[in-house]
């Protein structure tokens, strides 16, 4: 049997090679202190140990993502949904430092923004969020903050719904991790 992210990674690349852009990013699913869902849409990373997420330590969503979440993915060019829950492991700080180094700048400069105001905090309008990210401090050579994160997302359950059958019925499966081994059910969609 095919491992869930083996699979998941080879429909990835399809939606890769179709430019698909919703193939780079995942719908990320918590649950707030309230008890209240809470979704939003972040970029979904490969690592060499599977698939990872990036976020603030400021933001609500670092504090909501500290043992499991859920997160999905949907790929119109290939009519392909993945859903997943997930156990979070906290990345090494040497490998944030080294892969911070890859971001575009606005969302390097945005992080350091986030040392002194914190994500999902209240400014008056846009004009005043872009005159405190421009008098943000940030060190020279630009470095990451201690506010810089990530997650690696480690699956015990994964759920693919594909949708590009000739017969038009659905094909959905739900892989469990149980123990060390994987088992599948077909599920009626």
């Amino acid at each position: 049997m095919q491992r869930p992210l083996q699979r998941f990674f080879q429909d990835r690349q399809l939606a890769r090679q179709a430019q698909d852009p919703m193939a780079a990013v995942c719908v990320l699913a918590t649950v707030d202190g309230a008890g209240r869902p809470q979704a939003r849409t972040l970029v979904l990373r490969d690592l060499p140990e599977g698939l990872a997420i990036y976020l603030n330590a400021s933001s609500p969503k670092w504090q909501q993502s500290q043992d499991r979440v859920a997160i999905q993915t949907w790929w119109p060019s290939v009519q392909i949904q993945y859903r997943m829950q997930a156990r979070c492991q906290e990345l090494p700080a040497e490998h944030i430092a080294e892969s911070w180094q890859l971001r575009p700048d606005v969302p390097k400069r945005m992080d350091w923004l986030y040392q002194q105001h914190p994500q999902g905090s209240v400014v008056s309008d846009r004009k005043e969020l872009l005159q405190r990210l421009q008098d943000a401090p940030a060190p020279q050579p630009l470095v990451a903050p201690t506010g810089a994160r990530g997650l690696l997302l480690i699956p015990d359950e994964v759920e693919r719904l594909d949708l590009n059958q000739d017969n038009g019925i659905h094909d959905r499966q739900r892989y469990e991790l149980r123990g060390e081994h994987w088992q599948v059910q077909t599920l009626i969609p």
